[in-house]
């Protein structure tokens, strides 16, 4: 049996362009510790070889610390680390793979033709992208020899025919005869699945960079021989993104249904929280300044009802109630539209002097 750690998609050194500056370069600096993390989980698990399935980089632009740090951690792990660069960091005479000198358990697939790895335990199948798209199949003309060793590979695709980034069909991985077939590209983690007598998995990535990356996120755990494959998702990330809906309709305390809404690890969460249902506006800025101290990120979103009996004051004579009138039309035609709630709260609000009923 061999023991393995599936990663992939770290994108070290992304913008997070969704948080402040400052934050922007904490989180910068935070990804740089779960290459840490991820030697450390090799060494608990006592794991036989690393594979890494692309985008271990956000862009061929790399901070002289990231690269550094990426380059002692993985010379700290005490087994072989092999590394398929994928559509984000590829392969290239100017890129870090092919710039720096990397630690001699460190394998970088540098060809976009398959390479083959052989070792007394297992053969391994690998190669990189050499560019940011690559139409054809990473797996294409590979059909692992029946010889009773323990087949795996380490690629960067997509199981999508008719994507542009690796397309992998489910065809082409039940042909391939591949024991374990380790992902990279999905920032989901999937897996594993299995087609004809191969299973595959993505491990998605480590970490979260925005409310598309929801959720606990980290590597998986594999333990593979011939014809068995079992895996196990390990969280790896400090910090996680949720999205959070508070229902306020006869909510006597929004702190409270908010807190209860996200109840564990806030100092650790970046959180949208949108509150719905019918009621008095909120006081975002209120809320915002009691609740942001005890999340890593916050951002309130607004999508209440007007209370019902406000609505049917579009029956009134004058201004609001012409007003009222027309906001309810446009939400009747779309009901779906949270702007025509919106611009009847405010609307109403503005009309009667910032009071609203």
């Amino acid at each position: 049996m061999i023991k393995i750690i599936h990663g992939a998609d770290f994108h070290l050194d992304s913008p997070f362009s969704g948080l402040t500056p400052d934050r922007a370069i904490q989180r910068r600096g935070e990804q740089r510790a779960l290459l840490d993390r991820l030697a450390g989980l090799a060494r608990e698990k006592g794991a036989d070889l690393v594979l890494l399935a692309g985008d271990l980089l956000d862009s061929e632009r790399v901070y002289r610390e990231t690269a550094q740090a990426l380059r002692a951690a993985l010379g700290a792990i005490p087994c072989p680390v092999f590394i398929s660069p994928g559509n984000h960091d590829f392969y290239s005479p100017r890129s870090v793979w092919a710039t720096l000198d990397w630690p001699e358990n460190v394998h970088i697939f540098t060809s976009s033709a398959l390479e083959r790895v052989e070792t007394p335990a297992y053969t391994l199948w690998g190669r990189a992208f050499t560019d940011a798209h690559q139409d054809a199949s990473p797996l294409e003309g590979l059909e692992v020899p029946g010889d009773g060793k323990l087949h795996l590979a380490c690629l960067h695709g997509e199981v999508d025919p008719m994507g542009h980034y690796g397309p992998i069909s489910r065809g082409d991985i039940a042909a391939s005869g591949l024991d374990y077939l380790a992902l990279g590209h999905i920032h989901q983690a999937a897996g594993p699945q299995k087609e004809g007598g191969t299973f595959w998995a993505y491990p998605g990535c480590p970490e979260g960079r925005g409310f598309d990356e929801l959720g606990e996120k980290g590597v998986l755990y594999v333990e593979a021989e011939p014809g068995r494959v079992a895996a196990q998702f390990i969280p790896l990330a400090k910090y996680r993104y949720e999205i959070a809906a508070v229902e306020i309709t006869g909510a006597a305390d929004l702190l409270s249904a908010i807190r209860a809404a996200v109840p564990e690890r806030r100092e650790n969460l970046i959180c949208r929280v949108i509150l719905t249902g019918e009621g008095e506006k909120p006081d975002l800025t209120a809320l915002d300044r009691a609740l942001s101290p005890e999340f890593f990120g916050l951002t309130l979103i607004d999508r209440t009802r007007l209370p019902q009996d406000l609505w049917e004051r579009r029956e009134e004579d004058g201004l609001a109630g012409l007003f009222l009138q027309a906001m309810w039309d446009k939400f009747q035609a779309e009901p779906d539209n949270p702007l025509w709630q919106m611009a009847a709260r405010y609307g109403l609000a503005a009309l009667e002097g910032g009071e609203e009923g």
